[in-house]
């Protein structure tokens, strides 16, 4: 499907429910083909993004501790990603 869909399972210090709803914003729009929510789809978006936070939160926390961490950062977790963050709340 997508490789770029973020691994959260075996990350330390555990995901948080920032990056959680990251990646399940990040799937939603994959699935959905929606890049820009207007107001038409909004509703319907936030809901999916809402539902699969939740199911994706209780799937993490049932699963065994992973062996080996994930082969990648979560953006969430960049300096480059923070750094940008940072300057738009300034």
């Amino acid at each position: 499907m997508c490789r770029n869909i973020t691994e959260l399972r075996g990350l330390e210090p555990a995901a948080t429910p920032e990056e959680i709803e990251a990646a399940s914003r990040q799937y939603v729009r994959k699935v959905s083909g929606i890049a820009k929510v207007s107001d038409a789809n909004r509703d319907a978006f936030e809901q999916a993004v809402r539902e699969v936070t939740e199911t994706t939160t209780r799937l993490l926390s049932a699963l065994p501790p992973r062996r080996q961490p994930p082969q990648t950062v979560p953006p969430l977790r960049r300096p480059e990603v923070q750094a940008r963050i940072a300057a738009r709340s300034s």
